[in-house]
C-alpha cells in the first residue's frame, strides 16, 4: 500500500489543523493505521493509532485530549485532527500502516508502510 500524507502547514499556537493520509489499493481496511512525528534532532515518536475499524484508538500522553485519529475506509483515508496546537507539536508528521489490523500499536517496527511526511509548524 502507498500512503500520501497532506494537510500540514504553519499555524499559530492554539490553532487547529487536520492531516489526511490517503492510501492506494483496495485493502486499506486490513491495516491498522498510525501517526508518528519527528522534530529536528529528535527520534521519531508515536502520536496516535487506530484499528482497522477505528473502534480502537491510542494516543501519546502529550496529545491526548487535543488530537483525534479517525478513518474512512470507503475513502481509503485516515485523519489526524489536531486542536489546541502548541509550539512543541512542530514536527514532520508521518502516517503508517500496520498489518496488526485489530489492535493498536505504538511500535514503529510493526508498521510496514510509511507515507512521505507532512510538515507542521506551530508558531508561538
Amino acid at each position: 500500500v502507498q500512503l500520501q500524507a497532506s494537510g500540514g502547514g504553519l499555524v499559530q499556537a492554539g490553532g487547529s489543523l487536520r492531516l489526511s493520509c490517503a492510501a492506494s489499493g483496495r485493502t486499506f481496511s486490513r491495516y491498522g493505521m498510525g501517526w508518528f512525528r519527528q522534530a529536528p534532532g529528535q527520534e521519531r515518536e508515536f502520536v496516535a493509532a487506530c484499528s482497522w475499524s477505528g473502534g480502537r484508538t491510542d494516543y501519546a500522553d502529550s496529545v491526548k485530549g487535543r488530537f483525534t485519529i479517525s478513518r474512512d475506509n470507503a475513502k481509503n483515508t485516515v485523519y489526524l485532527q489536531m486542536n489546541s496546537l502548541k509550539p512543541e507539536d512542530t514536527a514532520v508528521y508521518y502516517c503508517a500502516a500496520s498489518y496488526a489490523s485489530d489492535y493498536v500499536t505504538r511500535s514503529p517496527s510493526l508498521y510496514a508502510y510509511w507515507g512521505q511526511g507532512t510538515q507542521v509548524t506551530v508558531s508561538s
